[in-house]
């Protein structure tokens, strides 16, 4: 095993591509996460905000991974922590589906509708277009918003669905407003999040992840070992273009305690 492994106290997974494809498991990926429970915590960590943890434990235990909701961590979940850390007693407006909605109210999140102190824009997967007017009224009336994670599209079986990242393209060009911080990855706040959550220090948490532009480029902004591994998107021959160092590459996480 590598040397910077041996110290990692939580291992931070991507999904597709990483641990399974197409909703099935990848060879020894289920082995390798309980190898990796023995050393320390494992959390599943995405950006889609319109699912919640339930979602994720389900579909993970579908498909033969033994998780709980300690296992998994969206970007919504981080945004309440962030939001309990520097704004906390704040009016929040939510733009998000009834999944973000309860989140953030089990969160402790105060939610106002009128007259906010600062809106966050999740993945929306239910608005009418009264909901978006509002939301760019008071854009343009100056409350900031934050979002919880930059993705422009979502993958789906037909192809994509539009994500945060286009939520944002339009609001910007209907109100000249840009976000003041998105919390998911590649950004650092989700990772400080995780940070504070678990009370550890970067050089304590490894990401593994088959994508160079938020997985590994996450990894490198928050000072986490960074795990490429290639049973995904990735190959060898992108590495050049992307012209970071990464950590550790291996061809699959099966192969991460060897």
């Amino acid at each position: 095993m590598d040397a910077r492994l041996k110290k990692v106290k939580c291992f931070l997974l991507d999904m597709d591509g990483t641990v399974y494809l197409d909703g099935v498991p990848l060879e020894g990926a289920i082995d390798a996460v309980e190898r990796m429970k023995k050393q320390g915590r494992v959390i599943f960590l995405t950006n889609n905000s319109s699912q919640s943890k339930p979602d994720y434990v389900e579909k993970l235990n579908k498909i033969g991974f033994k998780v709980n909701e300690d296992n998994v961590y969206t970007s919504g979940n981080a945004t309440v922590e962030y939001l309990n850390t520097y704004y906390k007693g704040k009016k929040i407006y939510l733009f998000g589906n009834e999944k973000l909605v309860k989140e953030f109210v089990d969160g402790g999140v105060l939610l106002e509708r009128e007259n906010p102190d600062l809106i966050v824009i999740g993945f929306h997967t239910a608005f009418d277009y009264d909901e978006l007017t509002h939301l760019c009224d008071l854009i343009r009336e100056g409350v900031p918003y934050i979002c919880t994670h930059p993705d422009i599209n979502c993958p789906t079986a037909r192809g994509f669905k539009p994500d945060v990242g286009a939520f944002i393209a339009l609001i910007e060009k209907s109100t000249g407003v840009s976000p003041i911080l998105i919390c998911g990855k590649p950004n650092k706040p989700i990772g400080d999040s995780v940070k504070r959550m678990l009370g550890l220090e970067s050089d304590e948490i490894a990401m593994f992840g088959d994508r160079l532009c938020t997985d590994i480029q996450f990894a490198i902004n928050n000072g986490f070992v960074s795990v490429l591994v290639l049973s995904g998107e990735a190959k060898l021959e992108d590495l050049p273009e992307f012209g970071q160092e990464i950590d550790i590459i291996l061809p699959s996480i099966a192969k991460w305690d060897e």
